[in-house]
């Protein structure tokens, strides 16, 4: 049977944390060009877009609850398989395209602890560039049941910034919320050596939900 993470209602949407930089702003003057509008018509010029910009933000930075799959990898994110790539050392690299239309928070693909989590400065490239290699990017090393697993979350073009909410020592479960990425960009999950990818290039993946091995 599937495992919930959390408690909420099922269908339950709420904000993504680390949002509140962007999203409060937005939101303000939204709300204060809505107001004076009533009173100006330039005001009101300015409500169109901004209000419309504020919807954009909060459908952006939504969260919502997930029914967390069964599997010994789980995919950390929202989006669509954009390569599966065998690695030097027996492991296969499964990368996941973000656009700016997914949900952006990331989740655990295994129970286990955090054991490093490294912040690496780099450029903003488009995530579907190979140039995005050299990206800025989080590196996570989680101590599993399958041993090391080595996931990247990798910043784009418009994604500046990698918000990581645990820190390493932590334990989280699997299809935990571990971090957000604000706007598009990409998630690398490192299958270990053994382990068959189960999903294709091209495929839309789910966080929490869609399984990344196969038995």
């Amino acid at each position: 049977m599937p495992h919930s993470q959390s408690s909420a209602p099922r269908g339950r949407v709420r904000l993504a944390r680390g949002a509140s930089p962007w999203l409060l702003p937005t939101v303000a003057t939204a709300a204060v060009s809505l107001a004076r509008s009533r009173r100006s018509g330039r005001w009101a010029a300015v409500a169109v877009p901004t209000t419309a910009l504020a919807a954009g933000m909060l459908w952006f930075f939504r969260d919502p609850e997930r029914e967390i799959a069964q599997g010994r990898v789980i995919s950390p994110a929202d989006g669509v398989v954009q390569s599966i790539m065998p690695w030097k050392d027996g492991r296969t690299r499964v990368a996941i395209f973000m656009s700016p239309l997914n949900v952006h928070v990331n989740r655990a693909p295994l129970a286990g602890t955090v054991t490093s989590v490294e912040h690496i400065p780099g450029g903003f490239v488009p995530a579907f560039n190979k140039e995005s290699e050299n990206n800025e990017r989080v590196v996570w090393h989680f101590d599993t049941e399958l041993g090391d697993i080595e996931m990247v979350q990798i910043a784009g073009a418009v994604a500046r910034r990698v918000v990581p909410y645990v820190p390493q020592g932590t334990k989280v479960e699997q299809g935990e919320r571990i971090g957000l990425i604000r706007f598009g960009s990409r998630v690398d999950v490192y299958l270990p050596e053994g382990v068959e990818a189960a999903v294709e290039v091209g495929q839309a993946t789910t966080a929490g939900v869609t399984r990344l091995d196969r038995d």
